[in-house]
């Protein structure tokens, strides 16, 4: 059964169409569900305005203003906080070409858009500038001359925005580009558009993955079990069934998922969709978003926690990053 079979009410099977008409006023989305009074407490976004589809709202409870995902798409006054940089973890020193970050030994990070299909409140891009940090549309000539002119780089990391906010034939250029390139081996897309725009998941999608000679991982963004329902699972299956290794990573993010049960029930709907929980990351200290924060003590009680009810391939690993550093930085209990 397809996915777009199974799809209802909001839904269609015109990903770009359902994007073109996300909600983007927090007056929007509170009408929506059923939360008015709220309208004291928020603010519009300023420059990282609200945006967040139809279909992703629709997984919302009406009337709860502590609903998980509310609280990670609804801006918030405690944004206006100058606490936190605007570049935690140091992509601009990374930035080897526009758009191209090389931080860990033999892979890059191609940004590919600034688009994203939601505006996640605590996005650890959100001051990008990617204007002017990025290569104008399509134009990715300095970054594949870097790649093809560093014989160690086995990985290209392709993120964003989110890059499948691209359509397929864009994606199908650059695809082609990288294909050419004798040494690289693995391809990886970091998107959050399987959960929160599922019928992205197209036929057209799956095929290019599936032909092409990069061994490919899609790494989604999945926070919380109520993100994921029966259409994001048979979305994700097909990409499994297409051969795709599936990872998630997630954001310990407070008030939404730093709780054992909250944890464990992503994990387990995870791996109902074919999904191996990955990482768990700290919150980037990123301005505008440390209201999210988590102290290291309380994420590590929870892995700790987590460890006891489940089996070690549902426990996500508990990861900082950090500016400079040669690779993620894995946290343990002392």
């Amino acid at each position: 059964m397809s996915s777009i079979s199974l799809i209802q009410g909001r839904h269609t099977d015109n990903w770009q169409a359902e994007l073109a008409n996300a909600v983007t006023t927090t007056e929007e989305l509170l009408r929506i569900v059923k939360l008015e009074r709220l309208a004291p407490t928020v603010t519009a976004g300023g420059n990282f305005r609200l945006l967040v589809p139809h279909c992703y709202v629709d997984k919302m409870q009406p009337g709860d203003a502590n609903d998980p995902l509310l609280l990670q798409v609804l801006p918030s006054l405690a944004e206006k906080s100058p606490a936190g940089t605007t570049d935690p973890v140091g992509d601009l020193h990374a930035m080897t070409a526009p758009g191209l970050l090389h931080k860990y030994h033999g892979r890059v990070l191609l940004v590919t858009t600034g688009a994203c299909a939601v505006h996640c409140r605590y996005c650890f891009r959100r001051h990008f500038p990617y204007t002017t940090a990025n290569p104008r549309k399509g134009e990715w000539g300095e970054a594949i001359d870097y790649i093809r002119s560093h014989e160690d780089i086995a990985e290209v990391i392709l993120s964003g925005g989110d890059p499948l906010v691209l359509d397929n034939s864009v994606l199908q250029r650059l695809l082609a580009l990288l294909e050419d390139i004798p040494h690289l081996q693995w391809l990886r897309i970091h998107s959050r558009l399987p959960v929160v725009l599922p019928s992205r998941i197209d036929k057209s999608l799956q095929h290019m993955l599936q032909r092409s000679r990069l061994r490919t991982t899609l790494v989604i963004h999945a926070n919380h079990a109520n993100e994921i329902t029966e259409i994001e699972i048979a979305a994700l299956q097909q990409l499994g069934m297409a051969g795709i290794t599936l990872l998630n990573q997630s954001v310990l993010l407070r008030g939404i998922n730093d709780s054992v049960a909250a944890l464990a029930a992503l994990s387990k709907r995870l791996h109902d969709a074919g999904v191996l929980p990955y990482y768990l990351h700290m919150l980037d200290p990123v301005q505008g978003a440390m209201h999210f924060e988590v102290p290291s003590s309380r994420a590590t009680a929870l892995i700790d926690a987590l460890r006891l009810q489940l089996p070690g391939f549902l426990v996500p690993r508990l990861v900082r990053e950090q500016a400079g550093e040669g690779s993620k930085t894995a946290i343990f209990t002392i």
